[in-house]
């Protein structure tokens, strides 16, 4: 038995700024990918989602019913008989592990289910977010839904506000172009929670408050409009400006051993970093106008390039 495949995804910007309102744009990302399956002979990996998997099941039916119901009689027998999660995407890596498991439980169990086929109105996009939300509570503490959403329609989604949601086209990628998105792999697991907690704590104070207004919100939003435009030359200025408020105030989401490397590409603009996700490991997000560049520059470092420009 094995299920559809349900893929990975990067929230190329927007990241805490979301919860904050400010734009977003997030992007499927089909080099990673995961399917609901049952094995004969499961290996380690796959009894320990099967436990993961049963502690879901439990927290699903306790879930609001008016929001969404599932088969949970069906859920639980295939759990039972061994059912579990068999994924490449990495966990921890602000790729969106969680969302992909999510979305793939919905589409096979939830009753009622609004499909990819169906005319996605703003209503509907708002409603499935909010089932994503509270499904992918479970493993975070808080989420957006926006990931399972991501993974469940596998396009992008641009994110204009808390309740207004858009799927959305974006430019085509320029194959032969020099500029790129890469993810740069820290090498480290990063957790959301702790993250997410610290931001929320930095919240309370009322200069952390202006600056994701006045800087952070501000810049995030020119990139996912330079983006979506094409505008390459204003997307890079804008995201220069975007990796030094990061650098400056979020620096408990950076690793240590990486606050001089993003540095050195503010610095001699071969690259921009980025947060990918809530940071604290993981990957980095990184922009860049020249590849091979930025590939000899960070050459220590594996880079995987997710878009071209």
């Amino acid at each position: 038995m094995k299920g559809p495949l349900f893929y990975s995804k990067i929230l190329l910007f927007g990241e805490y700024g979301i919860i904050k309102d400010s734009k977003g744009l997030s992007i499927p990302y089909n080099f990673f990918k995961g399917a609901l399956k049952t094995d004969e002979n499961p290996s380690p990996e796959a009894i320990k989602s099967n436990e993961s998997l049963k502690r879901f099941v439990s927290y699903l039916n306790d879930i609001d019913k008016t929001l969404v119901s599932f088969d949970i009689e069906t859920l639980t027998a295939d759990v039972e008989n061994g059912m579990y999660f068999d994924s490449s995407i990495p966990q921890g890596y602000g790729v969106g592990s969680s969302g992909a498991l999510v979305a793939a439980i919905y589409d096979k169990y939830a009753y009622d289910k609004i499909t990819v086929l169906e005319n996605l109105t703003r209503e509907k996009l708002l409603k499935l977010k909010a089932i994503f939300s509270e499904m992918e509570s479970f493993f975070h503490g808080k989420s957006s839904g926006l990931d399972p959403l991501n993974s469940y329609l596998s396009i992008p989604i641009l994110i204009n506000s808390k309740d207004n949601i858009e799927a959305t086209g974006i430019p085509a990628q320029q194959t032969e172009g020099k500029g790129a998105v890469f993810l740069l792999d820290s090498g480290m697991i990063g957790e959301t929670a702790p993250m997410v907690r610290i931001f929320m704590e930095n919240m309370k104070q009322e200069g952390f408050r202006s600056m994701i207004k006045d800087q952070f919100i501000k810049h995030t939003d020119a990139c996912v409009d330079d983006f979506l435009k094409g505008d390459v030359k204003s997307l890079f200025q804008n995201t220069k400006q975007l990796s030094k408020v990061v650098l400056s105030h979020f620096k408990p989401m950076i690793p240590k051993q990486f606050h001089e490397l993003w540095k050195k590409g503010i610095e001699t603009n071969e690259y921009y970093l980025k947060l990918c996700g809530s940071g604290g490991g993981g990957y980095i997000l990184g922009f860049t106008e020249d590849i091979d560049r930025a590939k000899k520059s960070l050459k220590d470092y594996q880079l995987e390039v997710v878009y071209n420009f």
